[in-house]
This record gives C-alpha cells, sequence and structure tokens, in this order.
C-alpha cells in the first residue's frame, strides 16, 4: 500500500505490474484457446502452436532473456514442438486432475532437448500456465517467491526440481496470503503473483 495507495485498482499499479500479464494472457485467449489449439493441434501445427506460445511469452518479461532462449531452442525441431504442443493441451484443457496434468506437462518439459540451459526450471514450468489461465495458475520466480515468504513468516516448501508436491505446496502458501488480503480485492493470480514479487523483490523497498 505504501509503493501502491489504491491497492490491486492503483493505475501505477495496473501500469507497471498488471497490464502487460494481462495483455499477454489476452493475446492467448485470441489466439491459442481451447478451440483453436485444438484445431492447430488436429492439424498438426504443432510448431505453430510452440512458436506462437513462445511468442505471446517472448512480449513480457516474465522469463529472463536466457531462459527465452532455452525456450525457443528446445522447441525447434518437429519432434519437441509435438510434444511440447500436445503436452500443453493437456495440461490447459484435460479433464483429468491438475496433479496428473501438471505432472505430465513437467515429465513432457522435461524431455525437451537442452543446449546450455535445462529447460525443466520453475518459470519454464508454470510460465503458460499463468499466462493462459491466471485463475488457476501460479508464476514461480522462486527466489522472489521464497523471500516473499520468509517475509510472510510462512514455511514454504521447495525444491529446485519442479514437482507437483512443491507446486501444491505453493498454490496453498498464495490461497493462504490470498484469503489474508482478500480486503484488498485480488482479482486473480496476475494480482497475487504481483503481490508476491512486490513483497520479495529487491525493485521495491523495505
Amino acid at each position: 500500500m505504501r509503493m501502491f495507495p489504491d491497492g490491486f485498482r492503483d493505475h501505477d499499479y495496473i501500469d507497471l505490474e498488471r497490464a502487460y500479464k494481462w495483455n499477454a494472457h489476452l493475446a492467448w485467449q485470441s489466439g491459442l484457446n481451447k478451440e483453436s489449439l485444438r484445431n492447430l493441434l488436429a492439424n498438426g501445427e504443432f510448431q505453430q502452436i510452440a512458436a506462437m506460445a513462445v511468442r505471446i511469452e517472448s512480449r513480457t518479461n516474465l522469463l529472463f532473456s536466457f531462459e527465452k532462449m532455452a525456450l525457443r531452442d528446445a522447441v525447434k525441431t518437429p519432434a519437441a514442438a509435438e510434444v511440447f504442443a500436445v503436452a500443453l493441451y493437456q495440461l490447459l484443457h484435460s479433464s483429468t486432475p491438475l496433479e496428473v496434468r501438471f505432472s505430465g506437462w513437467l515429465e513432457a518439459i522435461g524431455q525437451l532437448p537442452r543446449r546450455q540451459t535445462r529447460v525443466l526450471t520453475w518459470p519454464l514450468a508454470t510460465v503458460f500456465g499463468f499466462i493462459a489461465q491466471p485463475d488457476t495458475h501460479f508464476f514461480l520466480k522462486p527466489m522472489v517467491t521464497r523471500e516473499a515468504a520468509r517475509r510472510y513468516g510462512y514455511e514454504l516448501p521447495y525444491s529446485s526440481r519442479p514437482t507437483w508436491s512443491r507446486y501444491s505446496d505453493l498454490l496453498k502458501f498464495v490461497d493462504h496470503v490470498r484469503s489474508d488480503i482478500r480486503d484488498l480485492r485480488p482479482r486473480d493470480m496476475i494480482d497475487m503473483q504481483s503481490f508476491l514479487w512486490i513483497q520479495g523483490s529487491e525493485e521495491y523497498p523495505d
């Protein structure tokens, strides 16, 4: 509230933290919504799906430049793009429980080829769910989010390798914080991720 007196409706907050994430979501809804994604898969347009996903994310600052490069390299081949595209659809639109979908997504990401930087990291594993479905998925920047939890007085279990168990722990933490700040009326995970980023990031003074 010191940084943004009007909270999640503050114009500066929207300009600095929310707008670009929401715009990425709108771009996803325009080009890679469920019907579009299903049709592209049916037509075997796996590389187009991968390219569109990478392009939408590239317009944000969610991933570091080396992570963006690792992602682009990982989905360049037709086989890798197919693995990525099929798993992405399953993550977002399968009727199976979230645990099954997220675990399958991690397995697929882990199969993608790597050149220098590994692809199976928390930011890469969580960015597309966050962009596509910000009502459900949280984007994890480990250092900042863990620092936010420390300042919050919350013991957040963590492992450097992404797993469903640790992601489930993360979602519980976010739900806990969301309940505590419900009077500020956070709209979605974009607001929650931004809130925790502001708590833990060195970009914002204590």
